[in-house]
């Protein structure tokens, strides 16, 4: 099946060779070909140019006058799969509880852990596929969802099949992450060395076997996980095949970010807190740093200090975090219109932190991510916009008028 679309008013990431990412300076870099047209085929993209070269063939045809195409959005970090919501912890920290007060008074990670214990399978998949329906339905073609709101052996596994499940049944390009090691349940409380063996004993294996998960990754922050738990869970999770992830600096500086470089993890996300050494360590490497501003919004706490970083010459993705407790929210728009506002990105670094960036971080570079001969046609048609800036300018209300994932409008 070939889709032709024709009188593009600008089509944008526009890769002709394949790019890993982008660092530094090459962030602020964004081709696009005005006048064009774009060709898809069996769900891949095809061809691509300047409207003198369009196909005159007779082909089911789009006219997106005065429109923009772009990659769909690549969600890197998500917490999509949760049963129910923590709203009255919202009104606790409106009242002025801190996050760590909170999950100190049983709130928190542990909430929705006892939450989704409670939550039969059948149930956290209908909950969970109304939210991924609705970030595709907001551009996103590509997204990595990670467990750990279960917490015991059942409820993280649990967890994993509704991802499974997902997958099979969305076109979606979807990734899955282990995040057991997300917080200590409260049964372990005195005992988290015998957590984490746990983890790795009776979890990982079951993983393995049922081919559960892309990633393995720990909440690496004081009160919750050390740099030495961190090193651990790392290390378990290659041999299991599973490639490292970590949650780092949110809230302290630890050392985090250098146990994920030592361990060639794909990805160190949150990144609120930001040491020199910290950047330092991250230069020529093949990590890439990960902000999530929708949480720095919804929690009042610093952002990722994204300028610093690049220009220090680092590459930076962009997610949501979307979670019931610090970010509820998958809409990748207000995060590039954030990132945009907040942590003063310009329009060209947002848009490659969100898209080919993004496909990086989830180890999904070859699939999506660009307008690149073929990459799965997972696209966003916009309504008529004056240029790409008005994407993250009207942060309140998104313009898109369609969304496509290889090739099929959603």
């Amino acid at each position: 099946m070939k889709l032709l679309f024709k009188n593009i008013k600008e089509l944008i990431q526009v890769r002709e060779k394949h790019v890993d990412f982008l660092s530094g300076k090459e962030m602020s870099i964004l081709p696009t070909i005005k006048n064009a047209f774009l060709l898809v085929e069996n769900g891949l993209i095809s061809d691509f140019g300047n409207m003198k070269d369009c196909p005159k063939n007779d082909i089911k045809t789009i006219d997106a006058t005065g429109k923009m195409i772009l990659p769909s959005w690549c969600d890197s970090h998500t917490h999509l799969v949760f049963a129910g919501n923590r709203e009255d912890e919202f009104v606790d920290r409106i009242n002025g509880f801190s996050y760590e007060e909170i999950a100190n008074n049983g709130g928190g990670i542990l909430n929705s852990a006892k939450k989704l214990q409670l939550t039969s399978e059948e149930e956290l998949y209908n909950q969970s596929k109304v939210r991924l329906e609705e970030i595709i339905q907001l551009g996103t073609g590509a997204v990595e969802i990670k467990s750990g709101y279960g917490l015991t052996k059942e409820a993280e596994l649990k967890m994993l099949r509704v991802i499974k499940k997902l997958k099979e049944s969305y076109p979606i390009e979807i990734k899955a992450t282990f995040l057991g090691a997300h917080a200590v349940p409260a049964e372990y409380k005195n005992n988290k060395s015998g957590y984490l063996q746990m983890l790795i004993d009776d979890i990982l294996p079951t993983i393995k076997k049922e081919n559960l998960a892309d990633f393995i990754d720990i909440f690496c922050e004081t009160s919750y996980f050390s740099v030495e738990d961190a090193q651990q869970i790392l290390e378990a999770g290659k041999k299991y095949g599973l490639t490292g992830k970590i949650h780092v600096n949110q809230f302290t500086a630890i050392g985090g970010i250098q146990i994920g470089v030592k361990n060639q993890a794909l990805s160190v996300d949150h990144l609120e807190e930001m040491r020199t050494e910290d950047i330092n360590v991250l230069k020529n490497t093949k990590t890439m740093p990960v902000a999530l501003p929708a949480c720095s919004f919804f929690l009042s706490i610093p952002y990722t200090p994204a300028r610093k970083m690049i220009d220090a010459g680092l590459p930076l993705a962009l997610a949501t975090d979307y979670n019931p407790g610090s970010s509820p929210s998958g809409n990748m728009n207000f995060v590039v219109a954030t990132a945009c506002v907040k942590m003063k990105m310009t329009p060209e670094e947002a848009i490659n932190a969100a898209t080919i960036n993004g496909a990086y971080a989830m180890n999904s570079q070859n699939k999506v991510g660009s307008i690149t001969k073929g990459k799965l046609a997972n696209l966003i048609l916009t309504k008529e916009i004056n240029s790409y800036n008005f994407i993250p300018y009207s942060f309140g209300n998104h313009k898109i008028e369609k969304v496509f994932l290889k090739g099929k409008e959603i």
